[in-house]
């Protein structure tokens, strides 16, 4: 029977990796909208949740069929009647009631084992909306009833549809263990609420504004930024603007970021900007810092795949011009490695141009973030 819970939570394991490489996008990118940074503590407990998650629904819903074309059933497969799990420990027990040495049969029962493996299923989960989420008892009984409901429906209707007919039982009793093990689960965390670290109490003397703004956070806001960019770009490109690539850039990451205080898109949704020694960028502190990122570096790239202007070179000055966009790729990458690896925020286009990117935090916030620091000192 172990065997049987086993097969699933390997799996669930196995695919872990790729579930939290599809997390991580929006989890940071939640975090740092709602939080300003990274918490370690924060990401550990949210990554479980999400491990978590997988192994519940890895144990509810394999082992699946071997074909989608499975076999219709040959009963119901619903199963409406509540409580009829007593009925079933009693009929397949070998209790006698004056016998307490005869309790121990239970442990042998099936019917009586399944009902405390959906009671233990939940338990983590009303562990992780008492602690983390901090939710009322009422929010706590909808939420597991809404989780196994879910449980349910995935398997009655064989995974919406996935398969040709269920393979699993409907069982209105699953309902209300699972529901009973988030209620057990939220319990126990109020128990040991007091013995671990305060959730509210994360962020409590934590300086945005001199934290460092990480690669990862820039990488995130220049993916977000490359998107834009190149609906921009295909748009005028479809309209047989040759200088397409120019216009875009300098509008998108010059123009833009001098009216909104050095900000994009992708920077706004992270919350980071560009400032100019702590102040509000200038035009032309943008003009440098991204006429050399955009329009020299990443423009050598547009001028050598330009048949327009590499049609004007002989086939050697053509393979020289190739040659030097590679070393300035090779030079830039080394460059870059070296900076992640010292945690050194300025690339030399920021140096240049005098630069740097900083979180940007609404005032009213960093106003709050104090005072209830100040409350809880006094």
């Amino acid at each position: 029977m172990f065997h049987s819970y086993f097969f699933p939570i390997s799996y669930a394991f196995m695919m872990f990796p790729i579930a939290a490489l599809i997390f991580t996008l929006p989890f940071l990118i939640v975090q740092y909208r709602r939080h300003g940074y990274i918490h370690k503590l924060r990401a550990l407990i949210l990554y479980l949740l999400l491990l978590y998650l997988m192994n519940a629904y890895f144990l509810v819903l394999l082992p699946m069929p071997s074909s989608r074309h499975n076999m219709a059933p040959s009963g119901s497969m619903m199963q409406l009647v509540p409580l009829q799990f007593i009925q079933d420990i009693i009929d397949g027990s070998k209790i006698i009631p004056d016998q307490i040495s005869t309790y121990w049969s239970l442990l042998r029962e099936p019917a009586f084992l399944q009902v405390i493996f959906n009671i233990a299923l939940t338990v983590p989960f009303g562990l992780f909306l008492g602690y983390y989420f901090r939710t009322r008892w009422g929010m706590c009984i909808l939420l597991s009833f809404i989780l196994s409901l879910s449980f349910e429906v995935t398997q009655v209707t064989g995974i919406y549809g996935f398969f040709d007919h269920p393979y699993r039982l409907f069982d209105v009793d699953d309902l209300i263990t699972n529901t009973l093990g988030g209620i057990f689960g939220f319990r126990i965390a109020i128990w040991i609420n007091g013995l671990l670290p305060q959730i509210e109490q994360l962020d409590t003397n934590i300086d945005r504004s001199a934290k460092r703004v990480s690669y990862t956070r820039r990488g995130i806001a220049f993916f977000i930024d490359s998107m834009v960019w190149i609906i921009g770009f295909g748009v005028l490109y479809g309209f047989d603007i040759k200088s397409a690539f120019w216009i875009v850039t300098g509008i998108y990451f010059i123009l833009i970021p001098a009216f909104t205080g050095g900000r994009t898109l992708g920077k706004w949704i992270v919350r980071i900007r560009v400032t100019n020694r702590g102040n509000r960028a200038s035009f032309w502190a943008l003009m440098i810092r991204y006429g050399l990122l955009y329009w020299i570096l990443l423009g050598l790239h547009a001028l050598v795949i330009d048949s327009d202007v590499t049609g004007l070179l002989s086939s050697p000055l053509r393979t020289v011009a190739y040659l030097i966009v590679l070393l300035v790729d090779l030079v830039f990458f080394i460059h870059l490695i070296i900076k992640v690896f010292k945690k050194d925020d300025q690339l030399i286009y920021e140096k240049l141009s005098r630069t740097s990117h900083v979180i940007s935090w609404p005032e009213k916030r960093l106003h709050n973030d104090a005072s209830n620091s100040s409350s809880l000192e006094d």
